[in-house]
């Protein structure tokens, strides 16, 4: 478990300073991560990652000349938010082109989406390519619904020497989406990890056995078996990864060069590493594998895991030189790079713009002063059933829920009493309240939330007192947009599954006459109902997706959370 921190709600933000103290030579901070505090004396294309903290050295430890320019860094196990990752963007851009690359999870493809769209409109050319080289999350026929493991490094280095050899966008896109198709992992697990100030593991182990084809946000393998040796572990690693199926196309292996990389999760020490890579290079040698600059430590962790991955890049002449090129990060470094040609950067100390607050009427200020309220009371709910619902997230998807919704509603409850005292009318509390709850949160619940509130306080304006057909209108409109956004459906087993009976019994029972408190309290048991009734349901979307049967038995945590939030607010309706 892991032992040493503060407080657990300011865990990552007190990481990231104690880094970049740390390693100044390489990074400086920016808003929503870190980047590089040099730079080449010719622009370069920009590399920028990112994803969830907890895995170090992914993702900030991996930034520097010939590897990455900047590095989004999210809470733990939560993706960044597309404002963390524009600002890191920024910061990091040179005036060539910017690659975002990063692993397949929903949350991440939300976020950075919503940021390379930001900058292309600013006239940044902006490209994306997501790593999928876990074999046991999807199957051959279906690579690009893979999730994103160890082989985060290979499609980066590969990116990033590509960036510092002095190639176009189109060229850096190119050989990172190779570099990707030819890669694939494979991980086990002996345990599962701990999150700071938690009690219980993510997920646990049987004495004795092994998870096999786990993910590093600490979501449970798919299979189980007991424990082998180290040899009869390298075995079932080659096993799998030389199956037919997983070849890369174009690849024959009798005669192809391969990059190893044997990694250790968090609490496998080194000396086991080696026991297990010895048996691993005898298998692939006698396959007709020649090994290229093996890699054997830590490069994808999660926190104190106990667990191996195996990941192995099928390298052509140009991937091969470009994973060979001189690199220097915190944590990976591997030729020469020439410092004399890099310039220092100037540490990022510009400030935010002062928000204005926009006149409103008093009738929509009094409406804001409900609103904060309900945000207020959503706080303490979710502060509450912030251990329930990480329990239930720690069984269909990988455990941060609870940590996740009540980091964003905090910072909700906070802009929103701000802004109540600033006058502000009920839009301008919900659109601001929901960017500080999608900014703190992070993951996919992040974004969508971000998404309902700012939704509907586009529907509300700050003009007038919002009607009962008003908030109707801007929920329907908020759950289209999270359908939109999110790409669930009902059925998927996601917060969709409540919101949808929520908006459309809301909209039904204000259409029929209703007042709101009657209407809300109405479509607040619909909505709990469905949360309930999502338990039946196989997952269809999101990372519960890759538990397959495992999820069944277990409502999801997001269509909980929601119908808990729904049923709070109809109480404090009733009240008023």
């Amino acid at each position: 478990m892991t032992r040493l921190w503060n407080r657990p709600a300011d865990f990552a933000d007190e990481m990231v300073d104690g880094f970049v103290r740390a390693n100044g030579r390489w990074v400086r901070k920016v808003s929503g991560g870190v980047s590089r505090s040099t730079k080449s004396a010719e622009p370069e294309v920009a590399l920028v990652i990112g994803g969830g903290s907890g895995h170090y050295p992914a993702f900030a430890g991996l930034v520097g000349p010939g590897l990455a320019h900047g590095a989004a860094m999210g809470n733990l196990f939560a993706s960044p938010s597309a404002h963390q990752v524009e600002s890191v963007v920024r910061a990091s851009e040179q005036g060539r082109g910017v690659l975002l690359s990063y692993g397949n999870y929903a949350g991440d493809v939300l976020h950075f989406t919503a940021a390379q769209d930001a900058v292309r409109a600013d006239g940044i050319d902006c490209r994306t390519v997501t790593v999928t080289d876990d074999i046991f999350s999807a199957p051959p026929t279906e690579l690009e619904k893979r999730r994103g493991i160890a082989g985060d490094l290979t499609v980066f280095k590969v990116a990033g020497g590509a960036a510092s050899g002095g190639y176009s966008i189109d060229d850096v896109e190119r050989v990172a989406i190779l570099a990707n198709a030819r890669t694939r992992s494979m991980g086990v697990a002996f345990s599962g990890c701990t999150l700071p100030g938690a009690d219980e593991p993510l997920f646990s182990v049987p004495e004795g056995r092994m998870a096999v084809g786990l993910g590093i946000h600490g979501e449970p393998g798919i299979d189980e078996t007991d424990i082998p040796s180290a040899d009869g572990l390298a075995e079932l690693f080659v096993h799998h990864l030389l199956n037919e199926a997983e070849i890369p196309e174009g690849v024959t292996p009798n005669g192809a060069r391969v990059v190893p990389i044997l990694n250790g999760l968090g609490s496998v020490k080194s000396e086991e590493l080696f026991v297990v890579y010895d048996r691993i290079a005898s298998l692939l040698e006698d396959a007709g594998i020649t090994l290229v600059d093996p890699q054997v430590g830590e490069f994808c962790t999660s926190f104190d895991m106990a667990g191996v991955s195996l990941t192995l890049l099928w390298v052509d002449e140009e991937l091969e030189r470009l994973w060979s090129a001189a690199a220097d990060t915190p944590a990976f470094r591997t030729g020469a790079v020439d410092s004399g040609a890099l310039e220092t950067v100037a540490a990022d100390d510009t400030e935010d713009v002062a928000f204005v607050v926009p006149d409103a009427s008093p009738e929509s200020q009094e409406s804001a002063a409900v609103v904060a309220d309900a945000i207020s009371a959503i706080q303490e709910l979710l502060a509450e059933h912030a251990d329930e619902l990480g329990r239930l997230d720690a069984i269909v998807g990988d455990g941060d829920h609870g940590i996740g919704m009540d980091r964003g509603a905090t910072a909700a409850a906070t802009e929103a009493e701000r802004l109540r005292e600033a006058g502000a009318g009920v839009a301008t509390l919900l659109d601001r309240s929901g960017d500080a709850w999608s900014d703190r949160a992070g993951g996919t619940s992040g974004a969508l939330w971000g998404v309902m509130l700012r939704t509907l306080g586009e529907r509300l304006g700050d003009a007038e007192r919002p009607t009962a057909t008003a908030v109707s209108e801007g929920v329907t409109a908020a759950k289209d947009a999270v359908m939109r956004y999110g790409k669930a459906s009902v059925g998927d087993k996601t917060l969709v599954d409540a919101l949808v009976p929520f908006a459309d019994t809301l909209a039904e029972r204000v259409t029929a006459g209703d007042d709101l408190s009657t209407a809300w309290t109405t479509a607040a048991a619909a909505a709990t109902t469905a949360a309930h009734d999502t338990a039946g349901l196989m997952p269809g979307m999101g990372r519960a997706r890759s538990h397959g049967s495992k999820a069944v038995g277990v409502e999801d945590p997001g269509a909980v959370s929601l119908a808990l939030i729904v049923e709070r607010v109809g109480t404090l309706l009733a009240e008023r």
